[in-house]
């Protein structure tokens, strides 16, 4: 069976608009992916005081259930789409994770889950061998939120 999907470029474009004292002061960039031939885009009811898993990576797509490719993965955005309360998201690789929190309406994005991220447990960054990401989840304390998760793969 050969595919129906035409691979095609996904242009990302992060927009600050702010003016002060009559001069604007805002920034805008661009960048793009191209090859894209795979979207997972969902939107997660986060249960209060509950954890959440949004998305697992493996290294390939079968490997693990809705998993998603680790190496094929370009492009990953975590939208908080509540409009008050916040939530806590925790971006797990294969032996360390690092966690932050989205406030209201913010997003947090990533590049590739391949060779993506290493957590440290003191200030004092190595840059040493990034690891492969294995799954992103979300605890939204007291109140549910809800998230959007969009991932673009070639």
């Amino acid at each position: 069976m050969a595919t129906t999907i035409t691979d095609a470029t996904l242009t990302v474009t992060l927009t600050e608009t702010i003016t002060l004292n009559g001069s604007s002061q805002g920034s805008k960039n661009t960048f793009t992916v191209s090859s894209v031939d795979e979207i997972f885009k969902r939107i997660v009811s986060c249960a209060a005081s509950q954890t959440t898993t949004l998305i697992v990576f493996n290294d390939n797509a079968y490997g693990a259930d809705s998993a998603v490719d680790v190496q094929d993965s370009k492009y990953i955005r975590i939208t908080n789409k509540d409009d008050t309360n916040s939530v806590e998201l925790a971006v797990i690789g294969s032996a360390t994770l690092y966690q932050v929190k989205l406030d209201a309406g913010q997003s947090h994005i990533l590049g590739s889950a391949d060779d993506l991220v290493l957590a440290e447990a003191d200030t004092s960054p190595s840059f040493g061998t990034m690891t492969d990401l294995s799954s992103i989840k979300c605890n939204p304390g007291v109140n549910a939120v809800e998230v959007e998760l969009f991932v673009a793969s070639i």
